[in-house]
């Protein structure tokens, strides 16, 4: 099910990023601790009120460097408006309502969707008068935040949940397999489309950025159901498609919360750069079973060694997701197509899989076995038990005697273990430490 999309749009130095991180809390700082994933990230979930939602910084979006500061926040308030559910207009109580508010406030009023407008830099009481010149906006209340202390969050939280949209119900069945094709511009998602359909269905076009609409495709294949999600578009012509590599996030997010696989493409001619490993990054981050494309092979100078060297600088380049099986193909020429759909049905399956208590105890205590916890400051780790608590991503519940105990290093190796005994290729695994008095 497709979680809303939050925007926080405003021009700069108002705070757009700090808010953001109180936002999102601690959350992506669990995804630093893998090493290969870089860490300047627009895209965070969030949830308030038992109401999850996606949150972008719109302020995270590179555009030219030769845009001026006033068309840059119009470019970010256009891509807000055109991909966001909701819209948080953060203004800055020190400097008041400029004309660059103004001028956006504009923008966001004709959109008819819902706005809050959100005023930082209140950081005391004497400043709470400042943010009744912010009604001149007309959106109503404005919200009065502190991101350096924190104050306010609970309120803009309460504003973003109460006009969340309703959450749609999935139109697929439970034996279908969503696949979602995810990218930078011009790596051939539309032509894999294409390919694997056997049509043209979707325009193809040199010209990155020309797949203008986000394309549900049902078909069949061996008798399994899948449908393919084209993540590759926006809807409007417009410059600011073209100057900011990050012009996709929003439409690939809400994609890839509906999918179960990803198919994360990547330029098996231009080779790996870093936009990758941000768009990679956000199928890790939402949990789902994930798969490495390298399309245009055969355009790929090689010999008998270049896949593998290929292979291996995947390997180095995305090392949060050692677990991705690695499909290379060409979506023109359909060489080695064939290889991709039974992969996709394996990871699907893989994502799925539930083992059952006792097999995992089994391997658990074999593992401890062979390398029994490390002692901190006198105290050991003691495993009491494990067992698997959902799918979708599988997620693995470690009860111990204490939670602190347990290294990042050593849940890895845990991780490793029941890998390597229960297979689960193609999706991550969520491993969560209790206490055992936190059971039930």
């Amino acid at each position: 099910m497709a979680r809303p999309v939050v925007a926080i749009v405003g021009r700069p130095n108002v705070g757009k990023s700090t808010i953001f991180n109180r936002i999102i809390g601690d959350r992506l700082a669990i995804v630093e601790d893998k090493p290969g994933i870089t860490r300047d990230r627009i895209y965070g979930s969030a949830e308030w009120n038992g109401k999850p939602f996606s949150i972008i910084d719109t302020g995270g979006i590179e555009l030219d460097d030769e845009e001026p500061i006033l068309k840059s926040i119009r470019m970010q308030a256009e891509l807000a408006i055109e991909e966001a559910d909701v819209i948080v207009f953060m203004c800055d109580a020190k400097a008041g309502v400029t004309g660059s508010d103004e001028e956006v406030a504009g923008m966001l009023f004709r959109s008819g969707k819902p706005i809050i407008v959100a005023v930082n830099k209140v950081d005391n009481i004497g400043r709470m008068d400042n943010i009744y010149e912010f009604y001149n906006l007309g959106f109503g209340d404005p919200i009065a935040v502190s991101g350096s202390h924190g104050t306010g969050i609970g309120d803009l939280l309460d504003a973003i949940t109460d006009n969340l949209p309703e959450p749609q119900d999935d139109e697929y069945d439970d034996d279908v397999i969503r696949v979602a094709l995810i990218g930078r511009p011009n790596v051939g998602k539309s032509s894999l489309v294409n390919a694997i359909l056997g049509e043209e269905r979707v325009i193809v076009s040199d010209i990155a950025g020309t797949t203008r609409d986000a394309i549900d495709t049902p078909f069949e294949k061996d008798g399994q159901k899948y449908v393919l999600i084209d993540t590759a578009g926006m809807r409007k012509r417009g410059k600011v498609y073209e100057t900011t590599e990050k012009y996709s996030v929003m439409r690939a997010m809400k994609a890839i919360e509906r999918a179960d696989v990803v198919l994360v493409l990547i330029n098996g001619e231009e080779g790996i750069i870093e936009q990758d490993k941000h768009i990679a990054g956000y199928a890790y981050e939402a949990g789902k079973a994930s798969i490495f494309v390298v399309n245009k092979w055969d355009v790929v100078e090689k010999d008998d060694k270049t896949m593998h060297q290929f292979e291996q600088k995947i390997r180095d380049h995305f090392l949060f997701m050692t677990y991705a099986p690695i499909v290379f193909l060409s979506a023109k020429t359909k060489q080695r197509l064939h290889k991709l759909l039974p992969v996709v049905q394996h990871v699907a399956d893989q994502h799925t899989k539930r083992v059952q208590t006792h097999l995992l105890n089994d391997v658990v205590s074999d593992a401890i076995a062979i390398n029994p916890p490390p002692t901190d400051k006198g105290r050991r780790l003691r495993i009491n038990y494990v067992t698997q608590v959902a799918v979708k991503p599988p997620t693995i519940v470690v009860f111990v005697n204490d939670p602190e105990l347990m290294h990042f290093s050593y849940e890895r190796y845990l991780e490793n273990k029941i890998r390597a005994a229960f297979d689960f290729e193609g999706t991550p695994i969520r491993l969560f430490t209790r206490r055992k008095s936190d059971e039930g």
